[in-house]
C-alpha cells in the first residue's frame, strides 16, 4: 500500500518517548505520507516543525479546533495566518463546531470558525472540519461563505445518511476512521459508506484517538498510531465491496489531488 493518513494527532504528547519509531512503524505498514493535525494555539507550530522535520513525508493544518475556540484571540489570528505562510502547512483547521460537549461556549465557537473560513477565503487552502452535534448551526455558517471557499472535507465523519448526503451535495469530501469498526456506535457507516464517490473519499486515524476496536491484537496502551490505517482500509473496502488495493490506491490519489501534495 502507498497510503496517506490525512488526520494524525502526532504532537500529542502520547508520542513524545517514542515519535520516531511511530513514523517508522508506519512507513512499514505502507503508510507513505501522513497530514499533521493542528488544532489548538500550541500544538498547530508544532505540527508545522514536526512537518518541516520530514519533507515530502509529513505536512500540517493549522486551526483551532471547537474545543479551544475561547483561545482564539485577534493574536491567535495572526499566529495562525503566520501558519499558513508555510507551505507544509497544507489546511485550514481543524475548525467546526462540536456541541456534543461544548467544551467552549457556542458563541466562541462559531466566531473561532468564522475567522477561519475567512483565513480559508483569502489563502484558498483547503478546509479540515469538524462537526459534532451541530449539523444545522454547520451548515449554516458554511453556507454564508458559499462559492468562496476551496475544496473542504468532513474529518472523521460519524454523522447520518442525511448529514453524509448533505455534505456530498456540496461537493465536499469525507474522512473516514476507525470508528468505522465500532460495533456500538460505528455500525450505521458501514451501511453507508459505500455512497461515497471514491473522488470523495479519504482515510485517516485521528491518531492517538479512535483506536479500531477490531484491530487484533490490540495494543496494550490502547493508543492509535497511522500504522494501523492500513486495517481501517481494509474494512472500509469491505463494507465498500471493493478490491483493499483499490480502495487504497484511490483514497490515496484523492487526498494527494485534495491536499495538492508535491507530486500529485
Amino acid at each position: 500500500m502507498n497510503l496517506i493518513d490525512i488526520g494524525a494527532n502526532l504532537t500529542h504528547d502520547s508520542f513524545d518517548r517514542d515519535r520516531d519509531a511511530v513514523l517508522q512503524r508506519a512507513r512499514d505498514a505502507g503508510v507513505a505520507r501522513m497530514i499533521i493535525t493542528g488544532a489548538s494555539r500550541e500544538h498547530s507550530p508544532k505540527a508545522l516543525t514536526l512537518a518541516q522535520a520530514h519533507p515530502g513525508a509529513l505536512f500540517a493544518t493549522a486551526g483551532v479546533h471547537p474545543h479551544h475556540a475561547v483561545e482564539y484571540t485577534e493574536e491567535c489570528d495572526a499566529e495562525m495566518r503566520a501558519l499558513h505562510a508555510h507551505t507544509e502547512v497544507v489546511a485550514v483547521g481543524e475548525c467546526g463546531l462540536d456541541f456534543f460537549r461544548d467544551f467552549s461556549p457556542r458563541p466562541a465557537q462559531r466566531k473561532a470558525f468564522e475567522r477561519q473560513l475567512q483565513i480559508a477565503v483569502e489563502t484558498q487552502k483547503p478546509l479540515f472540519l469538524h462537526q459534532r452535534d451541530a449539523h444545522a448551526d454547520f451548515m449554516a455558517m458554511m453556507k454564508n461563505f458559499d462559492g468562496k471557499l476551496g475544496p473542504a472535507v468532513v474529518h472523521c465523519f460519524t454523522g447520518s445518511r442525511e448529514e453524509l448526503f448533505d455534505y456530498l451535495d456540496n461537493d465536499w469530501h469525507i474522512g473516514i476512521t476507525g470508528w468505522l469498526c465500532d460495533e456500538r456506535r460505528g455500525q450505521h457507516l458501514r451501511e453507508i459508506v459505500g455512497n461515497i464517490p471514491a473522488h470523495r473519499l479519504m482515510v485517516e486515524t485521528d491518531a492517538p484517538y479512535l483506536l479500531p476496536r477490531t484491530l487484533k491484537p490490540m495494543p496494550k496502551d490502547r493508543r492509535n498510531e497511522p500504522a494501523f490505517l492500513p486495517h481501517i482500509v481494509e474494512e472500509l473496502a469491505r463494507d465498500r465491496g471493493e478490491d483493499v488495493a483499490i480502495a487504497a490506491a484511490n483514497s490515496a490519489a484523492t487526498a494527494a489531488a485534495f491536499f495538492r501534495l508535491p507530486g500529485a
